[in-house]
């Protein structure tokens, strides 16, 4: 079956749900392979017109920059890998400076062309198979975001083979922008939360904060902390809950594309507070990639972000992280 525009925004629809919430009102749909929520005060014919508002966005950008749609944007330069450039807008060039930035800010950490070696790990098979080194080689030598050439509305994946996939920055950069719709939409509280990538405006009314949890990745379903968030987002990367065993060896799903192989840092999970989602999600996985010393000292290179990275027996925070922290 193959998937088109109209049915994932007749998915998205068919989804979505309205309830009354402690923060008001919150709007529930599943988009982008995730579980989406917005919770959000202001009365009901404000309240229906921007839930309109928002379903319709998020169905445009999924179908848009989904890898999963033919017709996508990005299976479009994907197809045209090796043989032609392709065609993008502003706010596609809008992501693609954000994966240029990442990749260089990051050592390489971050790479939005990593799709080749994404395609051998499968952790979803009944039986998983590590994929010989030979292989890893071949879908490395086609990974590397410094190949991609660009010009002023135009983008082209030089050699045949070539994927890009915005996992990591996508659904991050959309979290930002429903905000940003709430807002023109005249909503000042909101709290946009897309698969655990969340950014908040202003508190509820009579609250000094939003309360966003924080996972703790020893023990998953429960928390251990929380953040008591402000006009911030928070992002969390770990790969605790997706990972498969082979010959007493684990495998988790966070792929490093410098080698091609499942980190194996003793990272357990990063937790980022940032100014905007696409930032903070992008920090938290590179620095989960990067490890304990290089991944905080990303973070610390950003102004005004702060953050945290588990080990399997230690703790790493930046300066002011224990700041945001709920008392």
């Amino acid at each position: 079956m193959v998937l088109t525009a109209a049915a994932v925004r007749e998915r998205i629809q068919g989804s979505a749900r309205m309830s009354p919430t402690r923060g008001g009102i919150k709007l529930g749909f599943n988009a982008m392979g995730t579980t989406c929520e917005v919770t959000f005060a202001a009365g009901k014919a404000e309240a229906d017109r921007f839930a309109a508002s928002a379903i319709d966005w998020v169905a445009a950008f999924e179908s848009k920059y989904s890898r999963f749609l033919d017709d996508s944007l990005i299976s479009r330069i994907n197809l045209a890998a090796g043989r032609e450039w392709v065609s993008v807008d502003e706010e596609a060039e809008r992501l693609f400076r954000w994966c240029h930035e990442a990749y260089f800010v990051t050592s390489r950490a971050f790479d939005p062309t990593s799709m080749p070696l994404v395609r051998l790990w499968n952790w979803k098979a009944e039986n998983p198979v590590v994929p010989t080194s030979e292989a890893v080689e071949r879908a490395r030598r086609l990974v590397g975001w410094s190949k991609v050439q660009r010009k002023p509305g135009m983008i082209l994946l030089p050699e045949e083979g070539m994927c890009l996939d915005l996992g990591g920055i996508g659904k991050e950069y959309a979290v930002d922008c429903v905000l940003e719709l709430a807002g023109r939409h005249g909503i000042r509280s909101a709290l946009v939360n897309f698969g655990q990538d969340i950014r908040v405006s202003e508190p509820p009314a009579g609250l000094p904060a939003w309360h966003v949890g924080l996972e703790d990745p020893k023990k998953p379903g429960t928390c251990w902390t929380g953040v008591a968030a402000r006009r911030v987002a928070v992002a969390s990367s770990g790969d605790y809950l997706r990972s498969f065993t082979v010959g007493g060896r684990r495998y988790g799903h966070i792929l490093d594309p410098r080698t091609g192989y499942p980190v194996n840092n003793q990272v357990l999970g990063v937790t980022v507070i940032a100014p905007t989602c696409t930032l903070a999600g992008m920090l938290s996985t590179s620095a989960f990639i990067l490890g304990p010393q290089a991944g905080l000292s990303v973070i610390m290179n950003h102004p005004g972000v702060e953050g945290c990275i588990h080990t399997e027996n230690h703790r790493y925070d930046t300066k002011r992280f224990a700041e945001h922290l709920t008392r």
